[in-house]
């Protein structure tokens, strides 16, 4: 019977294909039985893959797991170094948060000391001026007068005269201007200091060394600008003058024998011009800036000593009223007292300490370019220095030129030097 379907099946195909060829159209229909879906699920026999690798022969399995092992441990030393690399010490952190907050409280007091200082200046100054005026007018009354007010008068113009030289000394002796002055720089570097703490913190990328040049430049602010006067006090009339140093000192990196590249942004055309801009502060800024601060370290010098001895001289003057010598001791009295006060208003009043630490810091701050060119100049190996490019826009900042003015002015200054055989008479920096 299934021979025989199977066969009547075939001949109607084939009947069929006949006659729909005869008219050019071909036709098929296959009628695909309907799969249920519903509850149809694949599962793949598991294999390990292991035993059929060492099954293929000792040669090929060993290739094998030496090539997978090999990039195992490669991808994992480059994940452990991007992340050593990005993440930093969670203790150099709070180190650097630690030291942060420490400078904003050094500035906080170098401010509020600058302030009170800046107060014992005009209190002081207004106290011995009004002493000193009052004392000269009663030398004056007391010129016109006899008997029992003469002496109450020239008594009383004494005391106040004696009063005033002991505090003009005091006064000449620590300089409240230049305290104030060296409050300012102190809070001013301070606030630097830790701008750029926050940067360094910022970068993501912070080391131990940034950690230890941190702490040294604290420590050397507060050696270069103490808050304490008794003791530690900077000395207010030095014997030679010097640029102020509140920066750790560069270590003298030690030149070695190889050749020297290019690169970060350095080229020899950029070493020639800083070599150049070295000359020009050394030679103009920094030495004209010692040579006014020698001036008014020379004024100041002066009228603290003059001060004190007009006012002594008045105090004679006065004790010897009513004398024989009344009228000339009347007079020097009254003289030496408004000379005094003079005096005092032109030292304290004009601020001429605060003038010569002005004049000591603007030395310090070229001496500080100077070094840190240097530094960079005598490190070899030009991926240690700083980037060149940006270091040549810090220099340019620093002393108020563009890029191209400094160009031109170690232009200028190579050409002096080899042309003509002199310095140029420009100094490198227009902003002081």
């Amino acid at each position: 019977m299934a021979s025989l379907r199977s066969s009547s099946v075939i001949g109607s195909v084939a009947y069929s294909s006949s006659c729909c060829s005869r008219r050019g159209t071909t036709r098929a229909t296959i009628n695909m039985p309907k799969l249920r879906t519903g509850g149809l699920s694949l599962r793949l026999p598991a294999r390990d893959l292991v035993p059929e690798v060492l099954d293929m022969g000792p040669g090929l399995s060993a290739a094998t797991t030496s090539h997978v092992e090999k990039k195992y441990e490669s991808s994992t030393n480059r994940n452990s170094h991007s992340l050593g690399s990005n993440v930093s010490d969670p203790m150099v952190i709070a180190k650097l948060h630690a030291i942060m907050e420490a400078v904003a409280d050094r500035v906080e007091m170098h401010q509020n000391i600058g302030e009170q200082r800046d107060n014992w200046n005009s209190l002081l100054l207004t106290s011995i001026n009004a002493i000193t005026l009052t004392a000269a007018t009663m030398a004056g009354i007391a010129a016109t007068s006899v008997g029992g007010p003469l002496l109450a008068l020239k008594t009383s113009s004494t005391l106040m005269y004696l009063t005033a030289t002991g505090m003009l000394v005091v006064m000449n002796q620590i300089q409240p201007s230049q305290l104030v002055e060296e409050q300012r720089n102190a809070a001013r570097l301070f606030k630097q200091l830790h701008g750029r703490i926050q940067t360094t913190l910022s970068s993501g990328n912070t080391t131990s060394s940034d950690v230890e040049d941190a702490m040294k430049k604290v420590l050397a602010l507060d050696k270069a600008y103490p808050l304490p006067l008794i003791g530690v006090m900077l000395e207010k009339f030095p014997e030679t003058v010097e640029p102020a140093v509140w920066w750790p000192q560069h270590r003298q990196r030690q030149e070695k024998p190889m050749k020297r590249r290019d690169g970060n942004g350095w080229s020899v055309e950029l070493e020639e011009e800083m070599r150049e801009v070295v000359g020009v502060l050394k030679r103009k800024d920094t030495e004209d800036y010692l040579r006014l601060g020698k001036i008014a370290l020379n004024v100041n010098k002066i009228l603290s000593i003059s001060g004190p001895l007009l006012t002594g001289i008045a105090a004679c003057g006065t004790a010897f009223m009513g004398s024989s010598h009344g009228s000339w001791a009347a007079m020097v009295g009254v003289v030496a007292g408004a000379m005094a006060s003079v005096v005092n208003t032109m030292e304290h009043g004009g601020q001429v300490g605060m003038v010569f630490e002005m004049y000591r810091s603007n030395a310090g701050f070229f001496r500080l370019m100077e070094e840190t060119i240097e530094s960079n100049l005598n490190e070899i190996d030009v991926e240690r220095r700083e980037n060149g490019e940006l270091f040549e826009m810090k220099v340019a900042l620093h002393l108020g030129r563009s890029l191209s003015g400094l160009k031109n002015l170690a232009a200028a200054s190579s050409y002096a030097s080899s042309e003509k055989g002199e310095a140029i008479e420009e100094f490198a920096s227009k902003l002081f």
